[in-house]
């Protein structure tokens, strides 16, 4: 029977007392280890910062000052106090991670935000043997369920060529980080044309290149407001909706990428003319088979829907419970907040 737990809920966030160190903390810690840097996640004020190699350029453009990071190769090990911490490849955006925890022959892991589709800007999802898995639900209805993601892709290309027809310019509203960085990898089985790109996310996505990520050439937004934009494609952050960017645009036809596009219709598509079901989570299927795949005995479920996979993991015999705690009821929810550009912000679900 396994004695004190490795990771408990705070007012700061996930806490493991034995290694003394934090997950995604919400506030201002000594040693935090970081899942991925998307700004409910990567927060600036940490003394120290532990996180997987692939996103060190990510925390460095992120962060405020020259903060103390330590990157971790995939599967190499830190001794933090007596436990020993690894980082393994999450596949939701490039350098995301799961945290491995190791101590006195116990192995909890907490999954971070993770998908399982297939990815080309990141590493795929690697499934941990543990004792105990700490999961995300953000999509943890048996709704959600994902298609093909060439599908989407090759549908977001008709619109575009469509719109183009009619003598449109397409905006294309996704995250700064990942989505982005997603859609112009994908539609380079479909094109070679540029993509025209927002500022918050030109930084991001030289990130990308410099990692080796291939993607559709990309120009920016930065002409002046008289610009020609019918018939190009145009990628940028749902905030920018909302901004005087748009003036410069012209005669648009506006598109949402998300995965609460499947369900929600005209909120889900947050008043654009088309919703895009791509999603940087898991899916109903991705969930259920993942907790099964890890064979640990208990789950813990954080962010979003729980209740349903509760149930379903109940009755396949795993102890299974939401994870409830104001620090860690995160707004993973994809519907737009500003991109921090902080992508998605604490609240309750």
């Amino acid at each position: 029977m396994d004695s004190e737990p490795l990771v408990v809920a705070t007012s700061r966030g996930l806490y493991c007392p034995p290694g003394d160190f934090y997950i995604d903390p919400r506030r201002s810690v000594q040693t935090a280890v970081i899942t991925h840097g998307h700004g409910d996640h990567l927060r600036p004020g940490h003394a120290r910062y532990i996180l997987a190699r692939p996103g060190l350029a990510i925390a460095r453009a992120r962060l405020r000052g020259r903060p103390d990071i330590l990157p971790l190769d995939y599967g190499a090990s830190v001794a933090l106090g007596p436990t020993t911490v690894s980082l393994h490849p999450a596949g939701h955006i490039l350098g995301s991670a799961q945290v491995r925890i190791e101590h006195e022959g116990r192995v909890w892991v907490v999954s971070g935000d993770y998908k399982r589709q297939s990815d080309p800007t990141c590493s795929a999802f690697e499934p941990l043997p543990c004792d105990m898995f700490i999961s995300e639900a953000t999509f943890g209805l048996p709704v959600y369920r994902w298609p093909p993601v060439a599908a989407v892709i090759e549908d977001i290309a008709g619109w575009w060529r469509a719109n183009r027809d009619r003598g449109l310019c397409s905006v294309l509203y996704c995250y700064a980080l990942g989505k982005a960085q997603r859609v112009l990898a994908e539609l380079s089985a479909f094109t070679t044309e540029p993509v025209h790109v927002h500022g918050a996310m030109g930084e991001l996505v030289e990130i990308y290149r410099s990692a080796g990520i291939a993607m559709v050439p990309t120009l920016g937004t930065g002409t002046p407001l008289k610009a020609d934009y019918r018939g190009a494609l145009v990628l940028a952050p749902p905030s920018a909706a909302r901004s005087s960017w748009m003036q410069r645009i012209g005669e648009h036809s506006s598109g949402f990428c998300s995965g609460w596009v499947l369900t929600r219709g005209e909120r889900g598509r947050r008043g654009c003319d088309r919703g895009f079901v791509l999603s940087d989570h898991a899916d109903w299927p991705a969930l259920t088979a993942t907790c099964l795949e890890t064979g640990a005995r208990r789950v813990a479920l954080m962010h979003g829907h729980s209740a349903a996979l509760v149930r379903f993991l109940t009755e396949q015999g795993v102890d299974a419970s939401a994870l409830e705690h104001p620090a860690v009821r995160m707004a993973a929810d994809e519907r737009g907040a500003p991109d921090d550009e902080a992508e998605l912000r604490y609240r309750s679900p």
